[in-house]
């Protein structure tokens, strides 16, 4: 992604993951790429999204009497952790109540997601989810709620592209070359992952299949290990976010050949996109936004998307999420609801070519 945008005055939407997240409802090409069965799924999955939404009449101003908890399905100190700890200050100021991060961790982040869907829906527990929320679905089956029937959309806060980085003696300078060189090495290229079903072991599977080469899938026990293991050679490459590879990519050890966002990210921009390199179906990224528990009153989501919203326009703000290796987002409730929806179409498709099993 480019440098992020600071308008002189406040406007939004400031930043948005993929071309087609701007409409409230996915994109023709986007149903029409999900095949006629998935489309007309994706649209009532749409409609019970609004549907739920305008169900919940309540009061013009919803009173926030106590401390809200915002729930973080993971241990302190990872990416949605630190996001919900920099957005949470928004919401102290728009309401006048401390909003306690709460972390959950447990069961690839269901146990704490699962606490926002059950929580009662007056305003005072909201929850921030990352890519798993839209993985899970399809990776794991059976969940104990519904992603859509269960949850309000408030705000998508951030998402963060990923890139791809080999050991210095793979003979390819670039994805095109890497592609080549995978062809005619069929299942002797490797990529580690922080664990299977991951963003960052969904970006490999999309890699494969965008491509049509044939790579090896070796999970680790965090993204840590499989950089790790990259370093030294014992496996050929590996996706990571900016934060986690442009230390390695500055200093030689490993070299950034590609990066999945739709323009080059400032704080890499001399890596080019995937879709520079004929690849624009590669296009993974970790995400974070805001949900509540469904039936959430209106006037209470909109006014903590439109704190957000002022929290995410500072610079300062911007500044924090950029040097993390985040690019903002925002936007709307309703086209946050209709992404989730896109988006969850698009990796169960993924999961399932690629046949992708929970640990």
């Amino acid at each position: 992604m480019d440098a992020i945008t600071r308008p002189a005055s406040p406007a939004w939407p400031l930043r948005w993951p993929h071309a087609g997240y701007p409409s409230a409802r996915p994109s023709m090409a986007t149903l029409s790429l999900l095949g006629c069965t998935a489309a007309c799924t994706v649209m009532a999955a749409v409609m019970s999204i609004h549907a739920g939404q305008a169900q919940a009449q309540a009061p013009a101003d919803t009173k926030i009497t106590r401390p809200i908890r915002m729930i973080v399905p993971y241990v302190p100190g990872g990416g949605t952790d630190t996001l919900a700890r920099i957005v949470a200050p928004f919401m102290s100021e728009a309401f006048g109540q401390t909003v306690l991060v709460d972390n959950r961790p447990g069961a690839s982040s269901t146990l704490g997601t699962q606490i926002v869907a059950q929580a009662v829906p007056d305003g005072h527990t909201i929850g921030m989810i990352d890519a798993a929320f839209l993985i899970n679905p399809s990776l794991l089956g059976k969940l104990p709620y519904d992603k859509l029937k269960d949850f309000s959309p408030i705000v998508l806060v951030a998402t963060s592209p990923l890139v791809l980085l080999v050991h210095p003696a793979v003979r390819a300078t670039s994805v095109k070359e890497l592609v080549a060189l995978a062809k005619i090495q069929p299942g002797k290229l490797t990529f580690g992952s922080a664990g299977n079903g991951t963003a960052v072991h969904l970006a490999g599977e999309q890699l494969r299949s965008v491509a049509g080469i044939d790579l090896q899938h070796i999970a680790y026990k965090g993204a840590g290990q499989s950089i790790g293991e990259v370093l030294g050679g014992q496996i050929t490459m590996v996706f990571t976010t900016p934060s986690g590879g442009r230390q390695h990519a500055a200093s030689g050890k490993l070299r950034a050949l590609g990066i999945t966002s739709p323009k080059r990210f400032s704080g890499m921009a001399d890596v080019p996109t995937f879709a520079e390199s004929g690849l624009p179906g590669v296009d993974a990224a970790t995400i974070n936004g805001l949900v509540g528990p469904a039936r959430l009153p209106q006037d209470y989501v909109q006014r903590v998307n439109a704190a957000v919203m002022r929290g995410l326009q500072r610079r300062e703000t911007q500044d924090r999420l950029q040097e993390l290796g985040f690019d903002v987002a925002g936007g709307t409730p309703a086209q946050f609801g209709s992404w989730i929806v896109a988006e969850t179409a698009k990796w169960a498709k993924v999961v399932k070519e690629s046949g992708a099993k929970p640990e």
